[in-house]
């Protein structure tokens, strides 16, 4: 490892100092759940794409709409329907006469932070319109690519598959997403905070801008120079292993799974103030990261087994590596 290669102090000061803001600013809007704002905020400086999976009314969408205020992006909303045709997302060609050509008008997917509310309400085509805008960041359209904007984050939320009218998301599209985060009820405590805080007006107002997409797009680079020994890799690579051998699943994590998590850990280590990862870091984001690409086998799931269980018996059974070989 060279200083060369690694963030500086204070490359990592102004991402700690910054993020701390983005982090207070989305805790007013999403009391008593420090978790998930972390790992928001640490999917986007990993230039990953998050999936919000829980029922209606807990706060998915406000939370995403916090995000995109407090780096003042440029913003797509996308509300999916049964019938919201591919076009509807990525836009379409215009015939303009009076040039005698065709002109490309955007679709709400050419933005900084996209937000697809209910996600899965939609049909499998639709959503499969999606597939290449999150993995290579651009947009065919009547033969021609268009680049999508930097940074680029999905953020979608959709409700539970046993929700009526909704369509299961495809395998493919799920790994698509670097960590599915579940948000959950808050406890007493924080929902009687939000009732004081909401009584009478919108949460959102209070959000305010901490910095800019231009900003956080040179985060995700100084992210990318964060220092992973082999160790941590072998120690990511063997997790994944894992979950491709056990019994109790049908369908273990991708090599993207692989890759995925060793950015996110970086995210983590940068959040942290370190230049380098720690295996601390690859299990905190490990049920995140991992939960949503594993499928129960049939036993498993009889056997009342979970994905995030499985991934429980992973953590335990993989051996940790040295700290010394892991910095």
């Amino acid at each position: 490892m060279t200083t060369t290669q690694v963030p500086s102090t204070q490359e990592l000061w102004e991402i700690t100092t910054t993020c701390d803001g983005i982090r207070e600013q989305l805790s007013g809007v999403l009391s008593g759940k420090p978790e998930v704002v972390l790992t928001t905020i640490a999917v986007m400086l990993a230039e990953g794409h998050i999936l919000l999976e829980d029922v209606p009314g807990v706060g998915k969408t406000t939370l995403a709409k916090a995000l995109a205020r407090a780096i003042d992006g440029r913003v797509g909303r996308i509300q999916f329907t049964p019938d919201l045709l591919p076009s509807d997302l990525t836009g379409v060609s215009i015939y303009r006469a009076q040039q005698h050509e065709f002109e490309f008008r955007p679709g709400p997917i050419f933005a900084s932070i996209v937000i697809g509310d209910e996600i899965n309400r939609a049909s499998p085509k639709t959503q499969s319109a999606l597939l290449q805008c999150m993995e290579e960041g651009q947009v065919t359209v009547d033969g021609r690519t268009y680049s999508l904007p930097r940074p680029f984050l999905v953020v979608a939320t959709q409700n539970p598959v046993e929700m009526e009218g909704t369509y299961p998301l495809p395998e493919a599209q799920r790994d698509r997403f670097m960590a599915c985060l579940s948000v959950g009820y808050p406890t007493a405590e924080a929902e009687l905070e939000m009732l004081e805080r909401r009584e009478g007006r919108d949460p959102l107002d209070s959000v305010q801008k901490v910095t800019d997409a231009a900003t956080i797009e040179r985060f995700v680079q100084t992210v990318h120079r964060i220092h992973a020994a082999t160790a941590v890799k072998r120690y990511i690579l063997d997790l994944v292993a894992a979950t491709r051998s056990t019994p109790a699943l049908r369908l273990g994590a991708s090599p993207r799974a692989s890759v995925q998590l060793l950015r996110a850990a970086k995210a983590v280590a940068a959040l942290s103030g370190r230049e380098y990862v720690i295996p601390d870091d690859v299990q905190l984001l490990a049920h995140p990261v991992l939960c949503h690409r594993l499928i129960l086998s049939p036993q498993a799931r009889a056997g009342g087994q979970t994905t995030a269980s499985v991934v429980d018996d992973v953590l335990a059974s993989v051996p940790v590596p040295n700290p010394h070989h892991a910095s």
